[in-house]
């Protein structure tokens, strides 16, 4: 089959366990799609253990035609990135801004080095000769929060309004700083030039200040592409420039394409949508962007269950799973915890909002095509044909989908109870004004 009738029939799965999951479920669509697809894929490897039917080599060979660290990084990641911006406010983005940045940035630091760390450790302890390089290459590729998983489920949850800014706004802007630690110690780890400070530095200019700039640009181009039409149809098929050629265009460059949509697409949600969108078209963006961004949400975490099957597993690779899931969750909460300590000197937060970031920092597919970029042939247990891209991407597997769908469908009732408590700090401000104007009221 072509790549353009495997995505066909991945669109047509994904629509039907949507379908499916609307008539006889109550779970969130994406979260719904990953389960089906995980079930499709257990369902084909024990058949092939039990000499049912043999459908896995078939399939892991279909899947791999499609190329999905390339079907994500390189295409569908503008569209979905693109799309979350244009619902993000920028009032609530300017007053979360210093939170974003040390979440974004920090945070990512500290849980690089935890994981890196921990995991170096228990490799040691376990036997397997697992190298420092490789396990911070882990740390970098799994410590960003991603922000596709984020969008799609935790942002529809309603949140806080605090809290739902600093969780997406880190989810959109952490990928800069962390493709630069990723790509660096990817250097290490495989390339053949050491990293020098001055490279590091180049690096992230170049990729994460140049793609803001060039968002910046993109954004006011496209504003003033659909400032001078009066054409609803045209007006939005504007919109879908940016993540297309837009997005293409920034990787010749050598920028950060995700950065650049995120910019873009703040202000063409922010500015372009009250002034340059004639009023049809204004009632008809979210819409439309909403259409686009849940058709793709469906391929791709379809495609997330189903990477199963291209996987090699062996005994060894269990164990490590099972360790890979709260070792991450215990560095994201570390690092968080570690910023609010920080943040609370200066404002007063809603007391859920460490356990939703810590639990809603959710990971997906960007950090499954990150692992798959890791080069195969650095083998580990040679005897066994272990090596690091198989460890790596099983770990990264493991948390990934332990994140969509434990940490995806529990996090309802936190945020419940934190719009309980978020109502209860709207009161009590009213209190303590009715209480200093009493005590400072001249006795009669």
């Amino acid at each position: 089959m072509t790549v353009y009738t495997t995505l066909c029939f991945l669109a047509a799965a994904a629509m039907l366990i949507a379908f499916i999951n609307s008539k006889i479920g109550q779970m969130q669509t994406t979260i719904a799609i990953t389960a089906g697809a995980l079930i499709l894929s257990l369902i084909i490897v024990i058949s092939g253990h039990n000499n049912w039917f043999h459908l896995k080599e078939f399939a892991a060979t279909t899947l791999n035609e499609v190329h999905f660290d390339d079907f994500l990084l390189k295409g569908v990641l503008g569209f979905l990135l693109f799309a979350g911006a244009l619902g993000v406010k920028l009032p609530h983005l300017e007053d979360q801004k210093w939170e974003i940045t040390i979440l974004a940035m920090g945070a990512t630091i500290v849980s690089t080095i935890f994981i890196g760390g921990i995991t170096w450790l228990f490799f040691q302890l376990i036997g397997i000769p697992f190298a420092l390089i490789y396990c911070m290459l882990f740390g970098a590729l799994i410590s960003p929060t991603d922000p596709i998983a984020v969008l799609a489920i935790v942002k529809k949850l309603n949140a806080p309004k605090r809290i739902s800014t600093q969780i997406e706004g880190e989810s959109l802007f952490n990928d800069g700083f962390g493709l630069v630690i990723f790509i660096t110690l990817f250097t290490v780890a495989f390339g053949t030039e050491e990293p020098t400070v001055l490279s590091v530095a180049e690096l992230f200019l170049h990729e994460a200040v140049g793609g803001i700039i060039y968002g910046f640009i993109l954004g006011l181009l496209f504003h003033y592409l659909i400032s001078n039409t009066d054409d609803h149809s045209m007006e939005l098929l504007l919109t879908l420039g940016i993540p297309t050629a837009g997005y293409v265009f920034a990787s010749l460059i050598g920028v950060s394409g995700p950065l650049a949509m995120v910019v873009a697409g703040i202000m063409i949600g922010n500015w372009t949508r009250y002034i340059g969108f004639s009023k049809e078209s204004e009632d008809h963006l979210d819409h439309f962007w909403e259409l686009v961004d849940e058709f793709l949400n469906g391929v791709l975490f379809l495609l997330i269950g189903l990477s199963m099957l291209t996987f090699s597993f062996h005994k060894e690779d269990w164990i490590i799973m099972v360790f890979a899931i709260p070792a991450v969750l215990l560095a994201r909460y570390l690092s968080v915890r570690l910023c609010y300590v920080g943040f609370n000197r200066y404002r007063e937060y809603n007391p859920y909002s460490v356990r939703i970031l810590t639990w809603g920092g959710l990971r997906g597919g960007l950090a499954i095509a990150m692992a798959m970029a890791v080069p195969a042939g650095y083998m580990i247990v040679p005897e066994k044909n272990i090596d690091v891209r198989e460890i790596i991407l099983v770990m990264t597997y493991a948390v990934v989908v332990f994140s969509i769908l434990v940490q995806g469908s529990t996090i309802t009732k936190m945020i419940e109870k934190s719009k309980v408590a978020e109502r209860d700090m709207e009161i009590k401000p009213q209190s303590y004004k009715e209480a200093e104007k009493q005590v400072q009221a001249p006795q009669k």
